[in-house]
């Protein structure tokens, strides 16, 4: 069954795709968040989950209110993205490819990958050190 809003026709393909994407994000989350001593089914509760992504980061959680600006969303997403990289030993542009265009991919790689998450302080000095 297909709908019509304006221009734009929206399928039950769609809304399945959405779903699979979530689901899979989700999955992949449960693993990062158990490196991180966060619970893991926080992956699977809609606004939790990006409020986990962003304690993640290493940043404040009232960054979540900014996920509701316009545009600005768009940066916070990229900032929250390259701060979780960098909290499991990666780079930027894993960040921005991976955990934010192609997030399930980055999320199941980061997970069920040998990462170890590594907090990290505003200031960029690691919480903990390597033995």
């Amino acid at each position: 069954m297909d709908f019509q809003f304006g221009s734009i026709d929206v399928g039950a393909g769609d809304s399945t795709g959405s779903f699979f994407w979530y689901v899979i994000s989700a999955i992949g989350m449960w693993p990062m968040l158990t490196k991180a001593g966060f619970p893991g089914w926080g992956g699977f509760i809609p606004i939790w989950n990006i409020y986990l992504q962003i304690k993640l980061a290493g940043r404040s959680g009232v960054l979540i209110f900014l996920y509701l600006v316009p545009l600005v969303n768009i940066i916070v997403a990229l900032t929250v993205a390259v701060g979780i990289s960098r909290a499991f030993g990666r780079g930027a542009v894993y960040g921005v490819v991976m955990l934010c265009l192609l997030q399930p991919i980055g999320f199941l790689i980061t997970g069920f990958g040998s990462a170890r998450y590594l907090p990290v302080h505003r200031g960029g000095e690691r919480l903990v050190r390597d033995a």
